[in-house]
């Protein structure tokens, strides 16, 4: 079973300034779901960001460990001229 505050302290120091949301899809601890908002992802395609969140949590991840089994990703850039929100999941 993964430490939701784990998970998004690695994704927040893996990319400073990111507004991360962890969320446990099934109840199990191994299905989970991020929402990261982050200014690093402006210019870069889905892949290289969600490669770029990957890369914080693998260690975590099956077949490594058995922490998370499953990771959906949501990223977003936050808007300048408005507060930074997530996208709702």
């Amino acid at each position: 079973m993964a430490d939701l505050a784990l998970i998004k302290s690695l994704i927040e120091k893996a990319i400073p300034g990111s507004q991360v949301i962890v969320s446990d899809l099934t109840g199990g601890g191994d299905h989970l779901a991020v929402a990261v908002a982050a200014p690093q992802f402006a210019g870069k395609g889905l892949i290289d960001q969600h490669q770029m969140i990957y890369a914080a949590v693998k260690h975590l991840m099956a077949p490594i460990s058995q922490e998370i089994h499953a990771l959906q990703i949501k990223t977003s850039v936050p808007d300048r001229q408005e507060p930074q929100h997530l996208p709702r999941s």
